[in-house]
């Protein structure tokens, strides 16, 4: 990209704006975060990975990650490719992403991350090279490309494990957080393409020269700077803070009871109503509640005696039932 002598000047500033729009990101990731939390102690009813719109919020929180890691990689490289710079991002981002692999694997086995949004930045990071130099035009053409792939190129034959990392095959994998190539590439393309149309603006000197003046606004940079270090840590200490409240207050009665509610309405579907099959099923865990297997329902550990004694409870619930 040839850059006007503007456009140079304002890409080799820190832009607050940037850092402000990087720090409501982490606000809006912490809020999140926070909400998983709680459905995943059962400290709550709601069950956030149900809901749509949580799902949503979280593909929007993941998107502006990746526009503005593309918008500053046009930043960093408008005057041409800086080696040493880029390399050291990469090294600590990529570092990062090993280290959130490693955590995972021991503290969520069956679903650690192998490919998350950091895993994400640091491949998109490189493969976004070569188009840095094009016009905005083609990159946003391969962004279509790439948003599109999904839904035009997936195949069971892309489902191996070592391929997951594409996002082609045809289910997704099992970890608490997936952000492979295809489509989120495409959002990096896009943020690399704005920042080169709006380096061509000459409005941009006044965005780039933008300095935060409110309280919030200045946390918001603080928060922007660091925000690789606030991805790592800020589970740690939310997941900290609300255990030890867990030992406090105790799980959510609706939300620790749900699994077995749901097992139960399963079984009780194949021959009755679902009217029928949630007063049963209610019923029966306020019965479990008041004997000693309840604790052995929430721990997986029921024996075959186990079992018919909670067979019983329901049998006895299903007579105190009204008729249909």
């Amino acid at each position: 990209m040839n850059a006007p002598p503007l456009a140079r000047t304002a890409a080799s500033q820190r832009w607050d704006a940037i850092d402000v729009a990087r720090g409501i990101a982490i606000a809006a990731m912490i809020v999140y975060h926070f909400s998983w939390d709680l459905s995943f102690l059962r400290l709550i009813e709601t069950n956030i990975l149900q809901i749509p719109a949580w799902r949503w919020f979280a593909r929007g929180i993941a998107g502006s990650f990746l526009m503005l890691a593309g918008f500053g990689l046009t930043l960093a490289h408008l005057q041409g490719f800086r080696r040493l710079p880029f390399l050291k991002r990469l090294m600590k981002v990529g570092g990062a992403a090993l280290a959130v692999t490693l955590v995972t694997y021991f503290a969520f086995p069956q679903s650690y991350i192998f490919f998350g949004i950091l895993h994400c930045i640091a491949a998109a990071s490189v493969l976004a090279l070569p188009f840095l130099r094009l016009p905005p035009a083609l990159i946003l053409g391969f962004a279509l490309f790439c948003l599109a792939a999904p839904w035009l190129f997936t195949s069971p034959a892309l489902d191996e494990p070592w391929l997951d990392w594409l996002g082609l095959g045809s289910s997704d994998p099992v970890t608490n957080d997936y952000v492979p190539i295809f489509p989120w590439f495409g959002l990096v393309l896009i943020g690399a393409a704005a920042g080169q149309m709006l380096l061509a603006r000459g409005e941009t000197m006044a965005l780039a020269r933008w300095r935060a003046g409110n309280p919030l606004a200045r946390i918001l940079v603080w928060a922007g700077r660091k925000s690789l270090p606030i991805y790592l840590t800020h589970q740690i200490a939310l997941l900290t803070v609300l255990y030890g409240v867990l030992q406090i207050v105790g799980p959510n009665r609706v939300a620790e009871a749900q699994p077995f509610m749901d097992q139960c309405q399963a079984i009780c579907l194949q021959n009755s109503g679902p009217q029928t099959c949630r007063t049963l099923c209610s019923c029966t865990v306020e019965s479990l509640r008041e004997s000693d297997l309840w604790q052995k329902v929430l721990s997986n550990t029921t024996s075959p005696e186990d079992q018919t004694r909670i067979s019983r409870a329901a049998q006895q619930c299903l007579r105190k039932s009204p008729p249909p």
